[in-house]
């Protein structure tokens, strides 16, 4: 009975059944490839939804617009450091970073000094950075140096590099919801944000540091899947808007705020991937897969939310 009451639970079936229906129309062929592809491309949506789940934990009205933005700057800025020159790999990340810490302390700036809503914040600050990616740019596809071409799409151990790193991030902030202030500062926002400034949390700095941390997992995104793409196009953030909310709530993380899934936002990257491809297997047109998706997502969502929560 626990386990079912696991919020995690829930996202984790929905991908194990979409994995195993599109396995069984290949009759078992390709399960292999179809598990590699869904943690290689599960992780993109992982680390962004990662950043994001942050965001909401601080409770209602708080969410981050910005990423595809921040992805697309991120990714176009530093592969142009790079100029596909070799040994530039560590260089290229540390600009990615710098504009992840650059959009989240600007985004906060919006919402702290101007009093703007999150959502309006993000929205209007992710048209600058997308503009700021298009200046930068310039129609110009520059290709990461070999190296790191070969580290994002290689594997380690038969895992998917980019997932391991992914990995990696989830056991950070895992380890720091669970183990450290900050994580106990955060949850305890997002579940009375006035009794949790009368009890002494510096609340406005654990926003700040939120809004920081999202950029900055969305900032690895983009130079990840620049990499992993062979260049930073435009629109490479496009997908992650709505993606990175939609495996927040389907992996059991409460839109009220006080409570992150970790384990849940990956269970739910995994579903994303596979029911598209579940339905790509089965032959659904475009039209139909969007319509599909989206009342499984609403199944899902609905189905977790009348889990009995034990008191």
């Amino acid at each position: 009975m626990k386990l079912i009451q696991k919020p995690w639970l829930w996202s984790w079936l929905a991908a194990a059944a979409a994995f195993a229906l599109t396995v069984a129309l290949t009759e078992g062929r390709g399960a292999g490839e179809l598990a590699y592809a869904a943690l290689s491309f599960g992780a993109f949506a992982a680390i962004v939804g990662l950043g994001q789940m942050l965001v909401i934990t601080l409770g209602p009205g708080n969410v981050d617009l910005s990423i595809p933005a921040t992805m697309t700057l991120s990714g176009t800025l530093a592969l142009k450091a790079m100029g596909s020159d070799p040994g530039t790999a560590w260089m290229g990340l540390g600009v990615a970073l710098l504009v992840g810490l650059g959009t989240g302390l600007a985004n906060f700036a919006l919402i702290f000094l101007l009093r703007l809503p999150p959502i309006i914040a993000t929205l209007a600050a992710s048209l600058v950075y997308q503009s700021l990616a298009i200046w930068s740019n310039r129609g110009l596809r520059i290709k990461p140096p070999a190296g790191l071409a070969d580290f994002a799409t290689g594997r380690s151990f038969g895992i998917p590099n980019v997932a391991l790193v992914g990995l990696g991030l989830s056991i950070l902030i895992w380890l720091l919801l669970e183990r450290s202030v900050w994580g106990r500062w955060l949850l305890a926002s997002g579940q009375n944000l006035r009794a949790a400034r009368l009890a002494g949390v510096p609340v406005e700095a654990v926003r700040a540091a939120t809004y920081v941390a999202v950029t900055v997992f969305a900032a690895i995104a983009g130079y990840l899947l620049a990499s992993f793409s062979g260049g930073a196009a435009l629109n490479m953030g496009a997908e992650y808007l709505l993606m990175s909310i939609a495996v927040v709530v389907i992996g059991g993380t409460s839109i009220a705020g006080g409570m992150s899934n970790v384990p849940g936002v990956w269970g739910a990257s995994l579903f994303m991937f596979l029911v598209v491809s579940m339905l790509n297997s089965y032959g659904a047109g475009a039209g139909v897969r969007m319509v599909l998706t989206g009342l499984i997502i609403i199944g899902i969502v609905i189905a977790a939310s009348t889990r009995r929560i034990p008191r």
